[in-house]
């Protein structure tokens, strides 16, 4: 019996097979990906009869082209700066000494820079950086300045100084704060000293003044010292020369940046607030030239036109000045009043005809006598009233009377 069972058993096998493929089938389709994740890591199935992996598809690689990169617009170049030429100076060249400190080197190599195309001046820098008047014992540019004007013979003087003097002075034995009473009187006697030691050389000479800097307090102390340094250059025969508003904007705010001699915004200060850059130096100097040509006789900054020949060269016999040039302009004439021009009529006007001044109307307007009014004109105020002729009632109501 259990062997007709067991040949019952093996005759079914294929249906449960058949069944079994159904349901792996079903399966495998109720699960997208993670199935065939898991079918793929696995070995061989049933199911890779009807459905082949993923694996073992052929089809065509797909070339992904890599997209273009966008072209990057150039960024516009600044205007490259002419060159300046760089003249060899003449043998009997002008002179100009600039002294100070950090500032006035600065300040002569913009000078150097605006007079290379002249062989007539040349610029000599004789500065110290870390020196001002509270330092003296550093430097003692009083003591020290007749001994280099006798050294450079120079024929102007451009003096730049005190951008280190914000810190303590020793007056005596006592330390003094800065900007007390003391201490400005000390300063004060200081800055006239250098100012009287150049006036007793005779070398003309320019005072420049400090710029804005980044710290507002530093500001407020270079304005003080600004006014001492005016005082002391207009006491003693010099010039002044105030820097200031090229360094600050419309609000008398420091800057970094502004307008260089041309107009161009440029970088004028470095990011400590008180260093310049070349454009900022070039500034200084701009500021320095117009007072500079007046002092060496020159027709312009950056002339090449020498105050004096050199010697032996023929002197040139002055030209006589042109004759003057006469304009015969005619005197403004207003029209309500036509005599300013030499005349009693305006141009083109005639003369009115005379009129009769029998007339009533040319009574009224010349005498100011209105005719006499007729008799029931609304102007005839007479009382009684005047009787009117019978024509003129009958032309007024031409209807006839009733009895």
């Amino acid at each position: 019996m259990w062997v007709a069972r067991i040949r019952h058993g093996i005759r079914r096998a294929p249906v449960l097979i058949f069944a079994l493929a159904v349901l792996v089938v079903t399966a495998a389709g109720a699960f997208h990906t993670p199935a065939f994740a898991q079918e793929e890591s696995r070995g061989w199935s049933l199911r890779d009869l009807l459905f082949p992996r993923r694996s073992e598809r052929i089809e065509p690689p797909v070339e992904v082209q890599p997209r273009p990169k966008p072209k990057k617009k150039p960024k516009p170049r600044p205007p490259a700066q002419p060159e300046t030429p760089i003249v060899e100076k003449t043998n009997d060249a002008r002179v100009v000494l600039v002294v100070g400190d950090f500032l006035a080197s600065g300040l002569a190599e913009g000078l150097d820079t605006a007079f290379a195309d002249n062989p007539a001046v040349r610029i000599v820098a004789r500065s110290n950086g870390s020196s001002g008047f509270v330092r003296d014992d550093v430097y003692n540019w009083p003591a020290q300045i007749k001994t280099l004007i006798e050294t450079e013979k120079p024929a102007a003087v451009i003096v730049m100084l005190g951008s280190n003097d914000r810190q303590q002075m020793k007056v005596g034995d006592v330390r003094e704060q800065p900007r007390s009473e003391n201490w400005t009187k000390e300063y004060e006697r200081r800055t006239d000293a250098l100012g009287k030691a150049i006036q007793d050389t005779k070398v003309p000479f320019l005072w420049v003044g400090m710029p804005a800097f980044g710290l507002s307090k530093m500001n407020s102390d270079m304005l003080a010292f600004n006014d001492i340094y005016h005082s002391v250059a207009q006491s003693h025969g010099g010039e002044f020369v105030d820097v200031w508003d090229g360094f600050v904007d419309e609000n008398g705010a420091f800057v970094t940046s502004g307008p260089d001699i041309n107009g161009q915004p440029v970088r004028l200060r470095s990011d400590d607030g008180i260093n310049v850059t070349k454009a900022g130096k070039r500034k200084l100097a701009f500021y320095t030239e117009k007072p500079l040509a007046k002092i060496l006789g020159l027709a312009a900054p950056g002339s090449i036109t020498t105050v004096s020949a050199p010697t032996g060269a023929p002197v040139e016999a002055p030209k006589p000045a042109a004759a003057p040039i006469i304009v015969d302009r005619t005197a403004p004439m207003l029209l309500g009043d036509p005599a300013l021009d030499g005349g009693t009529e305006l141009l083109g006007a005639t003369q009115p005809a005379r009129a009769d001044p029998n007339l009533p109307g040319e009574k009224l307007i010349l005498e100011g006598k209105a005719p006499a009014a007729s008799p029931g004109r609304a102007d005839d105020f007479s009382w009684p009233p005047k009787s009117q002729p019978a024509t003129a009632a009958v032309e007024s109501d031409p209807m006839p009377a009733t009895p």
